[in-house]
């Protein structure tokens, strides 16, 4: 008797599976629109971790010897060897880190593996080397690997994607938000067609870093921790109701510069390249980007000997597209050049600036402490929480601060729900002008300008300030401007007093 599974070609339930299919995938697709309205750039999995390691497969021989189940119906699972792997570690909704999040987990690995002979990543104690490998010759170029080309968008490599799930049935289908990774399980959710019927693959974590809470973060302790030590999972692959088999063991390590904001196809994780913009914790040491960009896909890259059903493809492709369509130029974004007083442009900029400001919400006072005194408390990014309203505390500020590019990592709101995130440089002019990225996700991005004048021993101080991307773009003008304005009033008073007390460096 020949078992047929739904999403197998040929017969009414595949028919059928694949209507529902597409019209579950036009539904999606038109969530990911909506997602893409308050939240442009990425919808999902805006900021996560960039990895680097090894996938040790014992293959099917191997699984033979240990008295499990040999043959997965996977070339790439059946086969033993070693295979470089790329990946990222993310929170698909964003929210704040206080709280419970669908977690995501995306892996690029080497078609070719280096036989069962290879080396595999050392653990969380063994290696001496930065990236935490035997053999540092192999991670030391710009990408982080030795071949850069078959981990960049080639044929030469394949891309999974594994979400926190349950593990058991019917839950491994099921999403499930977690906070802690050590107790999280994760799966592909969807099948891969292999010559045996289809096949699911999870993770299951074995060992974190010694340093490791286990707590899911993105910009914490737990991405800390991964620059410094390995975290050890085990890969493993089920009929959809079948038991688990274990397959393999999975070493991944920060990569070291910092967080990045994209999405496997823009609809999960992704590496993106260096120093996220979004958060920025590489002002820590902590965790990791730095590379090549990659954006994962499992329907372009599939696994070696692993096909797709028709249904899975259907439920995925209009998601990704309405995900990586190019959001558009939002109406106040800063010029990411930024200008400094030896900008021979700055003055042109200035102006438009000017001009631009008269669209934002503005307030304007007069300081009894000289435009030097103020600036002062400005540069120095650990005050911000004591006049800036809203900041609740600074959790990081780097060293270059307040340089253009520069980062600081605030926290947003009242304990216990508080949103960790970032404002960023993206103009400066010593003792004249400031201009800044503020983000606090999921509520949004906003602009501010903060504008010195001197007038001998006073000075007075503006601040413009107006919504440029996110939710905050969704509430009318006529009702954002007046709670600006009464918030920004308020941080002025504050402002004063610190720069008359004598405040900053």
């Amino acid at each position: 008797m020949t078992r047929r599974f739904s999403g197998d070609p040929g017969g009414a339930p595949n028919r059928t599976s694949n209507r529902a299919a597409d019209l579950a995938g036009r539904g999606f697709a038109a969530v990911f629109r909506g997602l893409k309205a308050v939240r442009p750039g990425r919808p999902i999995h805006p900021r996560g971790i960039s990895l680097v390691g090894e996938l040790t497969l014992t293959g099917a021989a191997g699984r033979a010897a240990a008295g499990l189940p040999a043959a997965s119906g996977i070339a790439w699972l059946d086969d033993a060897g070693t295979h470089q792997v790329r990946g990222r570690f993310s929170r698909s909704v964003g929210l704040p880190e206080a709280l419970p999040d669908i977690l995501g987990l995306a892996l690029r690995t080497s078609a070719a593996s280096r036989g069962s002979g290879g080396s595999a990543a050392s653990g969380a104690g063994g290696a001496a080397d930065v990236d935490g490998f035997g053999d540092s010759d192999r991670f030391g170029d710009v990408d982080g690997f030795g071949d850069s080309d078959r981990f960049g968008d080639s044929a030469d490599v394949g891309d999974v994607l594994f979400a926190s799930t349950g593990w058991g049935v019917p839950g491994r289908f099921l999403l499930v938000p977690k906070l802690d990774v050590g107790t999280a399980r994760f799966t592909t959710l969807m099948p891969y067609r292999g010559s045996n019927g289809p096949v699911l693959l999870g993770l299951r974590t074995l060992s974190l870093p010694g340093r490791a809470t286990g707590r899911a973060d993105t910009g914490g302790n737990f991405s800390e921790s991964l620059a410094t030590g390995d975290w050890t999972l085990a890969l493993s692959y089920a009929t959809p109701a079948g038991r688990w088999v274990q397959a393999g063991v999975l070493h991944l390590r920060a990569t070291g510069a910092g967080p990045t904001n994209a999405g496997p196809a823009d609809t999960g994780p992704a590496d993106t390249g260096p120093a996220d913009a979004d958060d920025g914790a590489a002002a820590r040491g902590g965790s990791a980007s730095g590379d090549t960009a990659i954006r994962f896909d499992p329907l372009k890259h599939p696994l070696p000997g692993a096909g797709t059903y028709a249904w899975t493809r259907r439920l995925r492709e209009r998601s990704y597209r309405a995900a990586r369509r190019p959001a558009a130029r939002m109406i106040g974004a800063p010029d990411p050049a930024g200008f400094t007083a030896a900008d021979p442009n700055a003055t042109a900029r200035r102006r438009a600036s000017a001009d631009e400001r008269n669209s934002m919400s503005t307030v304007t006072q007069v300081f009894n402490s000289p435009a030097s005194a103020v600036w002062k408390v400005i540069a120095d990014g650990w005050l911000y929480s004591g006049w800036v309203v809203g900041a609740s505390r600074i959790r990081d500020v780097d060293a270059r601060w307040p340089e253009v590019g520069a980062l600081l990592h605030h926290s947003v709101g009242a304990w216990p729900l508080l949103i960790n995130d970032s404002t960023k440089v993206t103009a400066m002019e010593p003792e004249r002008r400031l201009e800044l990225i503020a983000r606090g996700w999921p509520m949004g991005e906003a602009k501010v300008v903060i504008t010195l004048e001197d007038l001998g021993g006073q000075c007075r101080v503006t601040i413009a300030e107006d919504a440029v991307r996110g939710p905050g773009l969704a509430v009318p003008k006529a009702l954002r401007d007046p709670v600006i304005t009464v918030r920004n009033r308020e941080t002025l008073d504050r402002l004063e007093l610190m720069a008359a007390g004598g405040a900053g460096a």
